[in-house]
């Protein structure tokens, strides 16, 4: 499911929306019950429809996600409770066991492939690629990250950590969010009518870029690269390459922008993903505008 489905957009998010407001309307009325933990009901149909939302495509992959969730909420409360060279070993054993996962599911086949190129015959899995898996790890290396540096509070209740790493709205695409950027928000959030029509707003932006600029850029794409590959000239394919440029940036960036705003609709604040990177003079100026959050990410944890 991709937030440009008409399914997504005529059925899951009316159904979502109707669940939220019901939760949120629960919220405010046990808000002086003991029962009652800040968002707790919001959050949980948050993670309820985000785990639907990753299921849609390969049910199976939702236990991994669980999986992975568990190792990092243990791995948590490992490092929030230990001190020295055991905490480093706490934070060394959580980031392992994240970039195991994400190794075996992306570069295992490769490697094999590797290996029988130079005469080393070894079985090359069939390993689908799970959807979102990298954007997933990033964010539980963050969570690790910033409980390590004391950056963030543990988070102790594993709903909460699970809504994190599963949000819907950016665990498809991104933006990478950071843990300390949404640790509060978590809790503590609200929303008013200017969050949700800017919300609203910043939504059909992306959507637009979406389906009405970069899936025509991907027509003229496939007429070059796909059909005419055979009689490619060089205008043409000079042409091919500016469409793709033009595709990939607003598929990418269209993707981010929904997600902002379906962010913000909810009462978080994701931060930008692009600014104008085709825009810039050097290649160093380039990687700073473009996936911004992968190369914060990339600059602060490396």
């Amino acid at each position: 499911m991709v937030f440009s489905d008409l399914f997504f957009l005529f059925v899951f998010i009316p159904l979502f929306a109707l669940c939220y407001m019901v939760a949120m309307w629960a919220d405010r009325r046990l808000s002086t019950s003991r029962l009652q933990r800040g968002n707790a009901l919001k959050n949980m149909v948050l993670v309820i429809f985000s785990l639907i939302f990753y299921a849609w495509g390969e049910p199976v992959y939702v236990f991994l996600m669980l999986g992975c969730v568990f190792i990092n909420y243990l791995s948590g409360l490992l490092i929030s409770r230990t001190e020295g060279r055991n905490r480093r070993l706490s934070l060394l054993l959580g980031l392992v066991g994240n970039l195991l996962i994400l190794g075996v599911f992306k570069y295992a086949g490769f490697f094999a492939q590797l290996l029988c190129d130079v005469g080393i015959q070894v079985p090359i899995p069939q390993i689908s690629l799970p959807i979102g898996i990298s954007f997933y790890i990033f964010q539980s290396i963050s969570y690790l990250m910033d409980v390590y540096r004391q950056d963030s509070p543990v988070q102790r209740r594993f709903v909460d950590l699970l809504l994190y790493i599963s949000m819907f709205p950016q665990l498809v695409a991104g933006p990478i969010v950071r843990y300390g950027t949404v640790a509060e928000e978590i809790h503590n959030r609200s929303v008013d009518i200017k969050d949700v029509s800017e919300g609203i707003y910043r939504f059909l932006i992306g959507l637009g870029k979406k389906v009405i600029i970069a899936n025509q850029f991907s027509e003229i794409v496939d007429q070059f690269f796909v059909d005419g590959l055979a009689s490619l000239s060089t205008p043409g394919a000079w042409i091919g390459v500016l469409a793709f440029t033009m595709q990939i940036y607003f598929d990418f960036s269209g993707y981010s922008d929904m997600a902002i705003g379906m962010g913000r609709c909810l009462g978080f604040h994701f931060n930008e993903n692009f600014d104008h990177p085709y825009c810039c003079r050097s290649i160093t100026e380039f990687w700073r505008r473009w996936h911004m959050s992968l190369g914060s990410f990339f600059r602060d944890y490396v």
